[in-house]
C-alpha cells in the first residue's frame, strides 16, 4: 500500500463514525426547505449534497479543505525553480485534508509518473475520429475508452464487493485516471492543432511541468498550468460536472464512466465555456467596436454602459454566491501583472476590472458586481499561444478532475447511497400553491 493510500485509510477510519452517527442519531434533523422556484429552477441552493473537499464561502471564495486560495498557494510545496506549487500536492490536500510535506508531494509525483502513459488503443480511438470532432468529445471518449482498465469495475465483477473496502479500487482508478489526463489532453491538442506531431512525456517533470512540455510551450507556461489546474480543481459538489460524476458513481459506476459523463456536462455552454466566451467578447470588442486598439478607460467605460443599456451582460462578471472579487481571478491577475503586463488583451481585462464593478453597482440590481475566474483565464492561455477556443474546456476538465475524483473516493469510503430524488407533478405544485 502506498503512503498516500495509508494516510487516506487513516483519515477514512476517523471520519466514518461521524457519518454513521449523523445517520443513526440525527437523520431526521431538518437542514433545508424546498420552494417551488427551487424545484422548477434547477434545485439552486437546495442543501442536499455533502462534501468536505471544498466549500464556497460567500466572503472568502472557494476554500479547499478549509484553506483559502492564497493560503493554498502559500502553504503547498513549490516545484523547484517555479513560482507555483505541485499539482500533486494539491491532490494530496484534497484527498486527505492535510498540507503535504515536500517528501510526501514527491512520493505522489512518483506515483503519477508510474501511471502517466496513455494506452496506445486510446490514441487509436482518437485517431479514428474525424479531425473536426470537438476536443471535448475526444476528451470524454478517451476517458471512456480507458474504462477497460478500471480496477473498481474488476473488483465489483469479482463478486467480493464490500462497502468498507470499495474505496480502495476507486482510489486506484482515481490515481490512474488523474495521472493520464495531462497526457490525454496534450495528445488531443497536438493531434488536432499541431499536425499530429507529438512530444513524449518527460519522466523528470512534475504534473504541470510535463503538461507544458507535451503541449510544446516554454516556461512560464508550466506555472500557468499548475495555477490553472489548482484554481479549477473543485467548486463544491453542486455544479454540473461534479454533480454528474457523483450521480453516476452513486450507481457504483467506476471513475471512468463517472468522469466521462462529467465531461459531457462540462462541455455545455452554461458550464465550461464561460472563459472562451469572455475572451471572444473582449477580442470582438477591441476589433469591431474599438477600432482594433487598446481603448482608454473612458472609451471602455462608455462601451460598457452602452452594452448594459442595450440589455446585454458583461461576460465574466457576477457570481451566484460570491460577494467579492473571485480569489481565483485575483491569483491570475497577480500572475499576469508580473509576467504579461503589456499584453493588450490583459490591459483590457485589467481596465474592465476597474470600470465594470462601479457601473454595475450603480444600477442597484447586481448582488455581485465583481469578476469571476472566467473573466481572466482565457487571456492568459491566449498570451502563451493556446489560441484554440474549443480546447479551453479540456484544460478545465484536467483541473476539475482533482476535486471530482477525490470526492468519488470519499463517496465510496463513506458508503453514500445511490442518488434518487423524488419528483412531483405540476398539478401537485399548483395544489400546494393554492392555485387549484
Amino acid at each position: 500500500m502506498s503512503f498516500l493510500k495509508e494516510k487516506l485509510a487513516e483519515k477514512i477510519a476517523q471520519h466514518r463514525p461521524r457519518t454513521t452517527r449523523l445517520l443513526k442519531e440525527f437523520g431526521n434533523v431538518k437542514i433545508d426547505e424546498v420552494t417551488i422556484s427551487q424545484a422548477i429552477g434547477g434545485m439552486r441552493g437546495i442543501k442536499s449534497l455533502v462534501t468536505d473537499i471544498s466549500y464556497l464561502d460567500p466572503e472568502e471564495g472557494i476554500r479547499f479543505r478549509g484553506y483559502t486560495i492564497p493560503e493554498v498557494l502559500e502553504k503547498l510545496p513549490k516545484v523547484p525553480g517555479a513560482e507555483m506549487p505541485y499539482v500533486e500536492g494539491h491532490f494530496y490536500l484534497l484527498l486527505t485534508g492535510d498540507v503535504p510535506t515536500e517528501k510526501e508531494v514527491k512520493e505522489v509525483a512518483e506515483e503519477f509518473k508510474k501511471r502517466r502513459a496513455l494506452p496506445e488503443y486510446v490514441k487509436d480511438t482518437l485517431k479514428a475520429m474525424p479531425r473536426d470532432t470537438h476536443p471535448m468529445t475526444m476528451f470524454a471518449a478517451g476517458i471512456l475508452a480507458m474504462q477497460r482498465e478500471s480496477k473498481f469495475a474488476a473488483y465489483y465483477n469479482a463478486g467480493k464487493f464490500n462497502k468498507n473496502t470499495a474505496w480502495e479500487p476507486m482510489f486506484e482508478d482515481a490515481m490512474d485516471l488523474m495521472a493520464k489526463l495531462p497526457s490525454l489532453g496534450a495528445y488531443i491538442y497536438r493531434m488536432k492543432y499541431k499536425s499530429d506531431t507529438h512530444i513524449p512525456s518527460n519522466p523528470d517533470l512534475d504534473f504541470g511541468g510535463d503538461f507544458a512540455n507535451m503541449m510544446g510551450i516554454d516556461k512560464p507556461y508550466d506555472d500557468v498550468a499548475r495555477l490553472y489546474f489548482i484554481l479549477h480543481s473543485d467548486h463544491e459538489s453542486g455544479n454540473v460536472s461534479a454533480h454528474t460524476a457523483h450521480l453516476v458513481a452513486s450507481a457504483l459506476s467506476d471513475a471512468y464512466y463517472a468522469y466521462s459523463a462529467a465531461m459531457c456536462g462540462l462541455a455545455g455552454p452554461l458550464h465550461g465555456l464561460a472563459n472562451q466566451e469572455v475572451l471572444k467578447w473582449i477580442q470582438e470588442t477591441i476589433d469591431k467596436k474599438l477600432g482594433g486598439k487598446v481603448p482608454t478607460k473612458e472609451e471602455l467605460k462608455k462601451f460598457v454602459e452602452e452594452t448594459l443599456s442595450s440589455g446585454q451582460v458583461i461576460p465574466g462578471y457576477g457570481h451566484a454566491v460570491l460577494r467579492k472579487t473571485d480569489p481565483r481571478y485575483m491569483a491570475q491577475r497577480e500572475f499576469a501583472l508580473k509576467h504579461m503586463p503589456d499584453d493588450p488583451i490583459f490591459q483590457v481585462v485589467s481596465m474592465l476590472y476597474e470600470v465594470v464593478p462601479p457601473i454595475l453597482s450603480s444600477l442597484g440590481k447586481v448582488k455581485d458586481p465583481w469578476p469571476n475566474v472566467d473573466a481572466h483565464s482565457g487571456c492568459i492561455q491566449w498570451h502563451y499561444g493556446v489560441v484554440e477556443y474549443d480546447f479551453y474546456t479540456v484544460l478545465f476538465g484536467i483541473g476539475r478532475a482533482l476535486g471530482v475524483l477525490a470526492n468519488l473516493v470519499w463517496d465510496r469510503a463513506l458508503g453514500y447511497a445511490i442518488e434518487r430524488p423524488k419528483s412531483v407533478t405540476t398539478d401537485m405544485l399548483e395544489k400546494w400553491a393554492g392555485i387549484k
